[in-house]
């Protein structure tokens, strides 16, 4: 559930610059002008339940400062971590921290182990950017940052990121990667975007050549469907299972949920090109398909036979062997209609049905696998498009075509998560000049990302409660590589981070100037991080694509 009362904006005193720039901004912290310091005498004095992100501390931060950060004994420093559970009252919710730091002293509570670890990514900020790094790059004895007392609490539950693996395979270690920069920003869902028309990223044993074969492509459009560039070598790669459970096992430490996404019933021809059954094959020669070397709306979308519904149920319980998430994104958008209508068997399962029409009978394979997976104690989640033909029950929705999808599924009681593509697609450009690399949709800024409001203001108050939180996608039709990625994402996803756990007066009266101020401290920490982020002054010459056609377009972002 999201929390939606206005605890107040960033406090008038907050520091705008050096290691207390914190971003995220936290509800309340002082410094009353005291240091702290920790050297090779501090000591962690972990309690039950902190036992994880002492672990965290001593990995991550003990790495980058060489100190050994060893359990607690006589000291003559002190790292104090706490589960302190009546947090979740005092200040709002089972993330919540307090943060004590002066002399040689650091208290932290959390309401839960999550509320710690939220708390442990601020202390690492207050210790300088060279924190963020994997070692040591001096001989630093001591690290001194301004006391500080810090109360903090996330506005929303869900502050996701959807990665888009299929189109570009992101290999294992960049999503490793991206779940630390997540944990960095206070993310706590990653959404991964595991199969399209042009890959399948994903190891299903039972059904071999969905790897074996629909993971890899001949060839790749370079750009915009409409560029006439291709890449002419062989693209793709997969997860197996022990890559999958790795990376939920690695989320899971920094308290970050993996939400997969299996496409169903469009979006679908790589697993058709693997296994031809899947298609209509009454209407077209699926036999004759290969994984897509192209971006846009494919035609080619799966048929509604039980032989379909069988093999995805395979799927689907492969998936829930290795992802605990409540939460299962089974897709449901850009699913054309075309090949139902013309395919005779698509025709009597309409009428066997009693079905309207082919929007109904999406409603009916979204349907039949929310109650597969309500059965199994999990939660179905789609894009917007699944409200077509009437929702399950059950299910949420991922709002992508702006905040109506949303709106409606949350007047109709349904759950949500607020990512629209005019304010939050993070593929979008960054600027309106011809350096900006394969200029895809509208122009966002960082500053137009700042300005961002999840919660419509046409919703109650009840219905907003709805709204579990809000979500950036990065989809890489157009970035083929980390770097491309990076550049996308940053510094626009700590914009984002900010909206999605601060609590932010409205967007018109936010001060992003301050945030700028602080920004400049965290452009320090995504260097020691290695983040290739678009610099304030525009990309660098090896960050554009000149002459690769994109699809800006013009003008403000509808806010619908």
């Amino acid at each position: 559930m999201s929390d939606t009362s206005d605890k107040g904006p960033v406090p008038a005193d907050f520091p705008e610059s050096g290691a207390v720039a914190l971003i995220p901004a936290p509800v309340r912290i002082s410094v009353p002008g005291a240091r702290c310091v920790i050297d090779a005498g501090t000591e962690i004095d972990a309690g039950e339940g902190a036992e994880r992100v002492a672990r965290w501390l001593r990995s991550a931060v003990g790495a980058a400062t060489g100190l050994p950060l060893a359990p607690y004994r006589d000291g003559t420093g002190r790292i104090r971590l706490r589960v302190v559970p009546a947090l979740a009252d005092e200040l709002g919710g089972p993330e919540s921290y307090r943060l004590r730091a002066e002399g040689r002293r650091i208290e932290l509570d959390g309401a839960s182990a999550a509320g710690l670890f939220q708390g442990a990514q601020t202390l690492r900020q207050l210790l300088g950017p060279d924190a963020f790094r994997r070692a040591p790059i001096g001989d630093r004895a001591a690290w001194e940052f301004p006391a500080v007392t810090v109360e903090d609490s996330p506005r929303f539950a869900w502050r996701g990121l959807l990665l888009d693996v299929a189109r570009h395979f992101m290999p294992k270690d960049g999503v490793l990667r991206y779940l630390d920069l997540m944990a960095a920003h206070k993310l706590n869902v990653l959404h991964l975007h595991l199969t399209d028309d042009q890959g399948w990223r994903i190891e299903i044993r039972r059904y071999p050549k969905l790897t074996e074969t629909g993971s890899w492509r001949s060839r790749t459009k370079f750009g915009h469907r409409a560029s006439p560039l291709w890449e002419d070598k062989p693209h793709g790669g997969y997860y197996t299972q022990d890559d999958i459970r790795e990376i939920v096992a690695y989320a899971a430490e920094r308290h970050i949920t993996v939400v997969p996404e299996i496409d169903v019933p469009g979006h679908s021809q790589a697993a058709i090109a693997a296994y031809p059954e899947l298609g209509n094959t009454d209407v077209i020669d699926t036999t004759a398909l290969s994984v897509w070397d192209t971006w846009g709306i494919n035609s080619n979308v799966l048929a509604p036979t039980d032989n379909t519904l069988r093999f995805y149920e395979g799927v689907f319980e492969e998936v829930l062997e290795m992802f605990p998430s409540r939460f299962i994104h089974i897709g449901g958008d850009e699913c054309p209609k075309d090949q139902w209508q013309k395919s005779s068997a698509a025709q009597e399962r309409i009428a066997e049905l009693g079905l309207a029409d082919e929007d109904q009978l999406q409603s009916w394979f979204v349907r039949h696998f929310d109650t597969w997976l309500a059965a199994r104690g999990r939660r179905l989640i789609g894009w917007d498009e699944i409200l077509q033909g009437g929702l399950a029950p059950g299910a949420a929705v991922s709002s992508w075509r702006g905040f109506e999808g949303g709106v409606t599924a949350a007047r109709a009681g349904h759950d949500v998560v607020m990512c629209p593509e005019q304010h939050v697609y993070l593929d979008h450009r960054q600027a309106p000049g011809d350096d900006e690399p394969v200029p895809i949709g509208f122009v966002r800024t960082l500053e137009d990302v700042y300005r961002f409001e999840p919660v419509p203001a046409a919703l109650t108050e009840a219905e907003a409660r709805h709204v579990l939180g809000t979500q950036a996608n990065v989809w890489t039709e157009a970035l083929e590589d980390a770097g491309r990625v990076d550049y996308q994402a940053f510094p626009r996803l700590a914009a984002f981070a900010e909206v999605a756990w601060s609590r932010l007066p409205a967007p018109a009266d936010r001060d992003f100037a301050r945030f700028e101020r602080r920004m400049t401290a965290h452009y320090r920490r995504l260097d020691a991080l290695g983040v290739a982020y678009r610099p304030p002054a525009g990309p660098r010459p090896w960050q554009r694509r000149p002459g690769v056609p994109g699809r800006p377009i013009d003008g403000p972002p509808p806010n619908r």
